[in-house]
């Protein structure tokens, strides 16, 4: 049997163990169930595309599913007394 290995943040990895543990299996167990998915509706075109598109973006963001808790947000880092400009001027 041939393998594919799957590397994962911390976030990712920490909420796929959360979610098979709620469902009494393995991680591995969530990963095929979704690549099984995933191939049955391989031949729609929309199927490809989310592919490609989440291998150009994945190397720079957390998917939504993760635990993201802990990344930093576009209001952190600026000063609280930093004023912001109004979309309403």
């Amino acid at each position: 049997m041939s393998a594919i290995k799957i590397r994962l943040e911390m976030a990712e990895s920490d909420a796929v163990e959360r979610y098979a543990v709620s469902l009494g299996v393995k991680p591995e167990d969530v990963a095929y169930a979704a690549l099984n998915r995933m191939m049955l509706t391989a031949r729609d075109p929309e199927v490809g595309k989310d592919i490609r598109e989440t291998s150009q973006w994945r190397h720079h963001n957390l998917p939504l599913w993760s635990d993201s808790a802990a990344s930093v947000h576009a209001y952190e880092g600026k000063h609280d007394a930093e004023p912001e400009p109004s979309r309403y001027v």
